[in-house]
């Protein structure tokens, strides 16, 4: 198979290596859409190694001994990270947290598998989420983190169409998260400085979007919000002052979900408020699947927006550089595609 790899600083291509084998309850998955994360990080840094992305939908075709979750044809999306599959967080669906990951590759005996920025990888049946027919496999894989860590910041908040939700970074995640509010009817406003992405935010329906940088940002906030704050609000630029911004910027009881990585948040001003902090990484594939894919059927229209570039395998290096440029929404590899 082809997987990618990077040679130098913001230089990558293609390279050909065995196909990952399958053993215990592993299946192998044939890559169809890859999107596109935080690798990009990894092409500038010029760190010359496999890129690790982590983010697929495609198609099951070989199964190990163990496997009794699927079968060779049925399309899937590929969760993140191999859970220990018995831990109460793995049996309830938060495999994400599990602290005794397992290693795909040291069990099936492999160089690769794990990165999807190939045209194949493996995963454990159990974190195989199926794709209804009638949802394409660039959608589908918007399951991961074009959606995923949106969808459970929605879905912890239970935000609901008299909702204003406040999103700190509109990029592929903060587009992502701005979309499944829309979907619920939500009023959104956002935090972002990029023109590019303002401008998308603002094609797809996000009603204001705020210079987080002026020095009247809060002030806007608390106009567009009668005065109160915000009752919801969504970290998703992974800025060190985003997160205290938006204790700043909170209205008393308000919640605040933060899938970013930033810097600290004041905690007497969240006591003083009396907010709830809520850490967003991944969704429960358990529970919550079949309201994950009801979403992305419900958000074809904004994921179409979201989705901005999609690239074949042979222009890697294009996809990689347009990701870095930031003018961009989410990117999507096909890895069959030359």
């Amino acid at each position: 198979m082809q997987h990618v790899v990077v040679t130098a600083k913001s230089q990558c291509g293609l390279e050909n290596i065995d196909d990952p084998q399958v053993a215990q309850n592993y299946a192998k998955i044939k890559i169809h859409s890859a999107p596109l994360c935080t690798e990009f990080h990894q092409f500038l840094d010029g760190n010359t190694r496999p890129l690790g992305g982590h983010e697929a939908a495609g198609e099951v075709v070989d199964i190990g001994p163990s496997v009794n979750m699927v079968k060779p044809g049925e399309r899937v999306v590929v969760m993140p990270q191999s859970g220990c599959g018995v831990c109460d967080l793995c049996t309830s669906g938060d495999h994400i947290y599990c602290q005794t990951r397992k290693d795909p590759k040291a069990i099936c005996g492999n160089e690769t598998g794990t990165s999807t920025c190939a045209q194949y990888c493996v995963q454990q049946d159990w974190l195989l989420v199926p794709i209804p027919d009638d949802l394409s496999y660039d959608h589908a894989s918007m399951a991961c983190c074009g959606m995923g860590p949106g969808f459970n910041a929605m879905q912890t908040m239970q935000v609901m169409p008299t909702d204003t939700v406040l999103i700190s970074g509109l990029g592929p995640v903060g587009l992502g998260t701005a979309a499944i509010a829309l979907y619920r009817g939500a009023r959104v406003l956002g935090l972002e400085m990029n023109t590019y992405r303002i401008d998308l935010a603002q094609e797809m329906g996000v009603e204001a979007v705020i210079d987080p940088t002026s020095d009247n940002a809060l002030e806007e906030i608390m106009d567009l919000t009668d005065g109160k704050g915000a009752a919801k609000s969504v970290e998703c630029s992974s800025v060190e002052t985003a997160p205290d911004f938006l204790v700043k910027a909170a209205a008393r009881r308000g919640q605040i979900a933060s899938p970013g990585w930033g810097g600290p948040m004041n905690a007497r001003e969240i006591n003083r408020k009396g907010l709830t902090v809520h850490g967003c990484w991944h969704w429960n594939h358990q529970r919550d699947s079949q309201v994950m894919m009801g979403t992305i059927r419900g958000a074809k229209a904004l994921l179409d927006k979201v989705i901005t570039h999609t690239f074949p395998f042979s222009e890697v290096q294009q996809a990689l550089e347009t990701r870095a440029s930031n003018q961009c929404g989410k990117i999507i590899l096909h890895p069959w595609e030359n």
